[in-house]
Order: C-alpha cells, then structure tokens, then sequence
C-alpha cells in the first residue's frame, strides 16, 4: 500500500500498518516531517504539491502490491492522472461528511462555533471532488459545551486514527462497506471560510472556536489570523 500525507499522523498510521504486517511500498510525506528513524530511505518520497504526485502517478501504480493508497492527513489534492491510476484511493477527513468537508482546523472550528455536540473523522472513497466520495465509516465523538477547539482537534486526531486502524484489516481484504452516499446538508470550510472567521469576533464563542493551544505552531497561519 501507498500512503501520502504529512505529519505525526500519516507515520503512526505508516507503523500501525507495518506492525499489522501490511506493505507500505512508498510514503509520500510533505515538507513538514521527515522519515522516522530506521525507515528505508528508498520508501520515502518527499512531495510538495499536487502536481508533483501528478509525475509520480506511474511509479504509484507500479510499487503499490495491494492496490490501496491511504491519504493520512494530506495537504494535496489528488488530480487526473493519480485518480485515474486504477488504485483504490481512501481518505481519512476530519470530519464529519458532508456537513464538515474541508481543512480539519477550519472544520473543527466551525464546529465549536455551532455549539455542536458531537464532531467525527471520516473514512471515504477518494473521488475527483473535494470530501466528496462514498462513505465507509465514521468514527465519532462527543463535544463538551465548553470545549475549545485545542480539545476538539485532539480528539480528532484520536478519532481519525481510529478511523484508520478500525477499518485497515477489512480494507485490506475488501470486506469493507458497502460505501455509502452521506446524507444531511453539505458544508465546506476551507481557507475562505476560514479567514472569514477572524471576522466573527463578536459572536459569543469566538474565543472558545479559535482558542488552537498546542496546535497553534502546527497551524500558524491560523493562529495569525485569528489571534
């Protein structure tokens, strides 16, 4: 299996599946984290966009043994050639689909801001939308009133990788599903949606929406805008 992603996450997910004994033939890791220590250097492949998984779709294809390709935590976005490669392609979304599609940070916040009482990572088929493909599972987690969105992006963390290891064997030997169409109404939270946040100061949990904690250095562009 391939994996693409970047940071702490895509490599626990990399070692829960090496430990399962399952093949990682190539990680494509982006520019915010390096292999762990005692990873082979020819199963690593840094990438910084798209377009530079577009010239590796070949290679893709030719190392991958069991035909999966897991997107962990992945900053980019797939395009024509890795969709059309004749890979399955899954992704683990933080949250919960098709009401919270988009960047995990802004989807998370949002979720504070709505006074949600519950928030989930989703497992899905990569399609050539954006959050869009059938769903195959969901795990899910319940929001304190009080929570800010350091705790909600811990637990998300949490949740999406129990996405992952809860669903990997099954995957695997293709006994997971039947993948469904979500339903209730669509929401996208991306950058946009995002940046207008820093301009809901006075909406009363703005504080508790925006309060990143520990993440704030893992999102800083975030943490400026709506520090």
């Amino acid at each position: 299996m391939i994996f693409v992603g970047d940071g702490a996450l895509l490599w626990r997910a990399v070692r829960h599946a090496r430990a399962d004994g399952h093949p990682v033939d190539l990680v494509c890791h982006g520019p915010r984290t390096t292999p762990p220590p005692g990873f082979a250097p020819d199963a690593a492949r840094a990438v910084h966009s798209g377009h530079d998984l577009e010239e590796l779709a070949g290679e893709l294809t030719a190392r991958c043994t069991d035909g999966l390709l897991w997107s962990i935590d992945n900053p980019f976005l797939f395009r024509e050639k890795v969709l059309a490669s004749g890979l399955r392609l899954l992704n683990v979304h933080g949250g919960p689909l098709p009401s919270y599609r988009g960047l995990p940070p802004v989807t998370a916040a949002y979720a504070v801001l709505h006074g949600e009482t519950s928030f989930a990572a989703t497992l899905h088929e990569i399609d050539a939308g954006i959050d869009t493909g059938p769903v195959l599972a969901e795990a899910r987690f319940p929001v304190d009133p009080d929570a800010v969105l350091e705790d909600v992006l811990s637990d998300l963390v949490e949740a999406a990788h129990r996405a992952f290891t809860d669903n990997l064997a099954a995957v695997a030997d293709g006994t997971a599903g039947p993948a469904r169409t979500p339903g209730g109404d669509p929401g996208y939270y991306g950058l946009a949606e995002g940046l207008e946040l820093a301009g809901m100061r006075d909406h009363p949990r703005y504080d508790q929406a925006t309060d990143l904690g520990m993440f704030a250095d893992y999102y800083p562009d975030a943490a400026a805008a709506w520090g």
